[in-house]
């Protein structure tokens, strides 16, 4: 008789382990510290809506929606990721539309595992990107617009709105981006691998000389850019060649 697989329940914090909401409600709780069952500080009363931002322990059993309502802000790498167990009741806002994640005043630290999951099945694609790959191409995206802010304009409005026989069009291919993360419950490592990617650019051009038009142009790409890396084994060629901009490359080379 087949026997179902235990369900795993992750959660996310930030690097020193303390869960973003309860510090911010003044009674944080530490997870790299946790020994035994932890108990809620301060526990809501009405199960399981919000009578605050902490009112209970929030986790979810996709991996993708770790970031999902973390309180994390800004955005930042690394964060540290933990697989929890519920203890004592449990639930929900809605099962229907939230059947990924589970609410409980009682957890279990399990133990802290690698973080890049949370970015998604392609979270290792996506750092290295982010880490290796934008440094050296934002400055290249931003110099191209600089160099022809009329003719790359153009050019990226052909590529949003025009395919060929070979690559898509530009917002099709983030329709269908978004789509996939929504569908592989992915949609937070999405909007996270996106948000580190548009922030790593402003590092990078923060001290530059380059025109606002020229870094919001990088930080797009950037962001198309890392979102092909997250999705790169579920989407065609077709797909991921216009979120990279391959033609977009394509046209300020021959414009050089």
């Amino acid at each position: 008789m087949a026997r179902n697989k235990p369900i795993t329940w992750y959660m996310a914090t930030p690097a020193d382990g303390i869960i973003e909401l309860s510090r911010q409600a003044g009674t944080p709780v530490n997870l790299a510290d946790a020994v035994g069952v932890i108990d809620h500080p301060n526990p809501c009363a009405n199960k399981w809506f919000d009578e605050s931002r902490f009112s209970y322990f929030r986790m979810v059993k996709r991996v993708g929606e770790a970031l999902e309502d973390t309180g994390i802000w800004p955005v930042t790498w690394p964060v540290r990721l933990w697989t929890v167990e519920p203890v004592g009741d449990t639930g929900n806002w809605s099962h229907q539309h939230f059947s990924y994640r589970l609410l409980s005043h009682q957890i279990r630290v399990l133990e802290e595992t690698d973080p890049w999951p949370a970015l998604g099945a392609g979270g290792r694609e996506v750092l290295d990107v982010i880490h290796e790959q934008l440094p050296e191409r934002a400055v290249r995206w931003a110099a191209d617009w600089d160099a022809d802010p009329e003719g790359m304009e153009e050019r990226r409005r052909n590529w949003r709105l025009c395919g060929t026989r070979d690559i898509g069009r530009g917002e099709w291919a983030q329709a269908v981006a978004d789509m996939t993360a929504y569908a592989s419950r992915e949609s937070a490592a999405q909007r996270w691998a996106e948000q580190l990617a548009t922030g790593t650019v402003d590092r990078i051009l923060a001290a530059t000389v380059f025109s606002r038009h020229a870094v919001d142009y990088a930080r797009s790409r950037a962001a198309e850019f890392t979102v092909a890396a997250q999705h790169q084994t579920r989407l065609s060629p077709y797909v991921l060649d216009a979120l990279r901009g391959v033609r977009l490359d394509a046209a300020s080379a021959v414009a050089a």
